[in-house]
């Protein structure tokens, strides 16, 4: 990226609600006329290809990276083949410009961000009183043991607004 991006992420534990927040605040960011990309952390291991597809074969035969483009859309991959996984600020490096790059996981990479937290979680336990860099909270429930603001995690358009006016973000109105 060229410039600083503006960056936010979207931390919480397993099944908290960070994707389906991430999903509808791209959407929400879209319509306002904004380009947005996304980073997501996965802590397992994922594949995007699929099995004899050509692309999967040559990662197979031992590329190092294989890019794969049509008319509507390229992706490269990228083999680590045992090398350690890049920094947070190598992929972000690597994010065309755009007006906000909202992050998905990366709980403890020092962005703004606000934490997804709902009754389903995998785990309870609150990341705001540990993490400085958590400056709202979305939740599904009542949340009282914080001086952090809280939105109920449906309501996209004040996250979008408090997401906006934490990074700077002009109005496209």
């Amino acid at each position: 990226m060229s410039g600083p991006a503006r960056i936010f992420g979207i931390a919480g534990w397993k099944n908290s609600g960070k994707t389906g927040l991430a999903v509808r605040l791209v959407e929400e960011f879209t319509r306002r006329g904004y380009r947005i990309s996304t980073i997501k952390h996965a802590h397992h291991d994922f594949d995007i290809d699929k099995v004899g597809a050509d692309s999967f074969r040559h990662r197979q035969a031992g590329a190092h990276e294989v890019a794969i483009v049509s008319g509507t859309r390229f992706a490269i991959m990228h083999e680590l083949r045992g090398e350690p996984e890049p920094s947070f600020d190598e992929i972000l490096s690597r994010i065309a410009p755009c007006d906000l790059v909202l992050i998905e996981g990366y709980k403890r990479e020092p962005v703004p961000k606000i934490e997804a937290r709902r009754r389903e979680a995998s785990k309870r336990d609150p990341l705001a009183p540990t993490d400085p860099w958590i400056c709202a909270i979305a939740a599904d429930h009542t949340v009282s043991e914080t001086d952090l603001p809280v939105f109920s995690l449906d309501d996209t358009s004040a996250i979008a607004d408090f997401i906006a006016e934490r990074t700077g973000l002009t109005s496209r109105a």
